[in-house]
């Protein structure tokens, strides 16, 4: 008898990497793994940093690489009926040119992703879905949907980069590149236009920062991506603006109160706990996740919510910390924490049962063994002024 050695473990898959790069690297960005990309985090070397960048983009204009998303289309006769079979908002009410946030729910009515979908025209759909998860939702999309009737599903990730400019002066500055009249375009609206000499960009008035902005879809290759981001740097040089990283980037969104996939959503978490009902429209007719979600509803609502918690003693709650009744019981835990560069507070998104989600009651975090009272406040924390 001949004993085989163990295999060895594959090797890691190399990270993916946007076309910019080399132009991080130039810059001299943190660079970290972020669902297998190789992703700027900050900016240190380019004189800033997380809380410069996050400031920049609440007072002036930031610019983001979020090239690592996902980009799925649906095209035919029976792509609305397959987009309304998969999410939780309703497309059918969506315009040629409009965008909507929505989800990809499990039939417990828990979520498999977050999303938007855009209304390119008549049966066309471009749903731009999460980096770390567009493989897994290209494979879940395929076996929900696939099958139906009149349908071509492709996976078009590969073939844009995606830049985010956001904040007040945002539209000031793309402006400068684009003969389209950007303030025409509503929010969670596109249009299409010629950008820094560049032909048929997407341009889409969504970002997931809290302010205003764009988010612009360009093909992939690093020369036309290269060229874009180049030309968004130089038009907000006036405005200060700052090349940003995922670390403002989640600094940004957590004061807005925007949910992030793996925390605040996940396969655990129902729609309803995560205080995203605004977009459930469950009159809508069949979906995958609507029948749970209705006995959830006919129950009288969730056991558990998502709320905004302030430190208001020295500490910092930080993703996972566990939250305490002030009797010191463990009742929850928090989904995303961090210090808030803008309000100067450090906050919190956590999830606790239902009958204690009171705004105004106080709670106790353990921080690191330490119990830090802080105080339930109304989500968003921030909220931009309109103008």
């Amino acid at each position: 008898m001949t004993t085989q050695a163990a295999p060895s473990a594959p090797p890691s898959a190399p990270l993916k990497k946007t076309a910019l790069n080399a132009t991080h690297r130039a810059l001299k960005a943190k660079m970290v793994d972020f669902g297998g990309w190789d992703m700027p985090v900050e900016y240190p070397g380019a004189g800033g940093g997380l809380i410069a960048e996050h400031m920049a983009v609440r007072t002036g204009v930031g610019l983001f690489d979020v090239s690592h998303m996902g980009e799925i289309q649906f095209r035919g006769p029976g792509a609305l009926a397959a987009v309304q079979h998969i999410t939780m908002n309703d497309a059918s009410r969506l315009q040629d040119g409009q965008a909507q946030y929505s989800a990809l729910l499990t039939p417990e009515g828990t979520f498999v992703d977050d999303i938007l979908v855009h209304r390119l025209g008549l049966n066309d759909y471009l749903l731009v879905v999460n980096a770390g998860t567009t493989e897994k939702d290209f494979a879940w999309i395929r076996r929900q949907a696939g099958g139906l009737p009149g349908i071509h599903i492709s996976n078009y990730s590969s073939y844009y980069s995606q830049l985010a400019v956001q904040g007040p002066r945002a539209l000031e500055t793309l402006q400068k590149l684009t003969k389209v009249d950007l303030a025409a375009i509503r929010n969670y609206w596109f249009a299409w236009g010629t950008v820094a000499s560049i032909p048929n960009v997407l341009i889409a008035r969504t970002g997931y920062t809290g302010e205003d902005g764009f988010e612009v879809y360009i093909p992939s290759d690093e020369p036309t991506t290269v060229k874009m981001w180049n030309a968004l740097l130089d038009a907000g040089a006036e405005f200060g603006i700052r090349p940003c990283g995922l670390g403002a980037r989640n600094t940004l969104r957590l004061e807005a109160g925007m949910s992030l996939y793996g925390h605040e959503i996940s396969e655990e978490t129902n729609v309803f706990e995560a205080g995203l009902t605004r977009w459930l429209k469950l009159d809508k007719g069949e979906f995958i996740g609507r029948d749970a979600l209705a006995a959830v509803q006919a129950a009288g609502g969730p056991q558990r919510k998502l709320i905004g918690l302030e430190m208001i003693e020295r500490g910092i709650g930080r993703d996972g910390y566990p939250v305490l009744s002030l009797a010191g019981e463990p009742i929850g835990r928090i989904t995303s924490g961090s210090p808030a560069p803008f309000l100067k507070a450090n906050i919190a998104l956590a999830t606790v049962p239902a009958p204690v989600a009171v705004d105004g009651g106080d709670l106790l975090v353990d921080v690191r063994g330490n119990r830090v009272r802080a105080r339930q406040v109304a989500l968003p924390f921030y909220k931009r002024q309109k103008k």
